[in-house]
């Protein structure tokens, strides 16, 4: 074989002969379920480690993001990993993580896997993804005063299309008790201030604040282990007056500041939980539209946000 006939062969080009060769109905239902095959390999590749598309089902990041928005999600940015749970089932699987390109950065819009419920070990509905803002990094001290954001006694810069619904900001001293962390004497308007927890960070416990980090803890450990006998607090059983955490956190905000359950609500995200940036709205239509109407929903597309870039 010359080597120009070599090289149409490597690069997948027939030569005349292989061209001349006809092939049986069962041979070309081969070569038709190994293309299927391949390109099913490639898309899955692509969705798990690169990119992939999510929909906006609800209004906490309007008007940035709106409700019925597809967006692209750059999964490689942060290190992508492979599956956590075998599909349409909650049974966990190893996984690894590729290296990051770089880290999430505070202003970044963010998708993430969403933990759970504030004290709950893990969320009800596994493999639900969530999208917000990261607001704060860590060791970050959050505090929001009347609704303003501060992040380290600096006002944090206001998202361009940040809304607010409610005219007055919740007084500071009305106590939310669905507030994150549990116990905390503050509501979603006035807020903190609280310390991000970094990797590696020591934590002095206490009684009057291991309610606040029960939950974190026992999330790291994957089991439930922190317990309290009167003054004494264990971790896994065994004594303990301070911990020291596994895992760096972040905590999230939904630019629709009255109108988003993110971290002032269910706490922090951990840095294993980040699955990308949303960067792009591929196009985008009411949702409210069912598909039996099909004219009615390719009428409500909103060219003026197809391939619109998230900022």
């Amino acid at each position: 074989m010359s080597f120009k006939e070599r090289l149409k062969k490597f690069i997948g080009i027939k030569t005349e002969e292989e061209l001349k060769v006809v092939k049986t109905p069962g041979q070309k239902a081969i070569e038709f379920f190994k293309s299927l095959l391949f390109a099913g390999i490639a898309a899955l590749l692509i969705i798990t480690f690169i990119i992939q598309n999510t929909r906006i089902p609800t209004g906490s990041m309007e008007g940035t993001i709106l409700v019925g928005d597809f967006v692209l999600v750059n999964k490689f940015i942060y290190g992508s990993s492979s599956g956590k749970y075998i599909p349409f089932t909650q049974i966990e699987l190893p996984y690894f993580t590729l290296p990051s390109v770089s880290e999430p950065e505070r202003g970044d819009i963010v998708v993430f896997e969403y933990p759970g419920d504030r004290d709950d070990m893990v969320a009800k509905e596994l493999n639900v993804n969530y999208v917000k803002r990261l607001i704060g990094m860590p060791g970050d001290v959050i505090e929001i005063k009347d609704k303003v954001v501060f992040v380290n006694n600096k006002e944090n810069p206001i998202p361009p299309y940040i809304q607010y619904l409610a005219p007055f900001p919740v007084p500071k001293g009305k106590i939310n008790p669905r507030i994150f962390p549990n116990g905390a004497p503050w509501n979603e308007d006035n807020y903190g201030p609280l310390k991000i927890p970094k990797k590696g960070f020591t934590l002095a416990l206490d009684p009057g604040n291991i309610e606040w980090w029960r939950t974190i803890i026992d999330r790291e450990y994957g089991k439930r282990v922190v317990a309290v006998n009167g003054t004494t607090i264990t971790i896994d059983g065994k004594p303990v007056t301070s911990y020291t955490f596994k895992k760096d956190y972040y905590f999230m905000m939904g630019d629709n500041r009255d109108d988003s359950a993110d971290s002032r609500f269910w706490g922090l995200v951990a840095r294993d939980m980040v699955v990308g940036q949303a960067f792009i709205v591929l196009f985008s239509w009411d949702r409210d539209i069912p598909f039996s109407s099909p004219i009615k929903l390719i009428a409500s597309i909103r060219l003026d946000r197809v391939l619109k870039l998230i900022d």
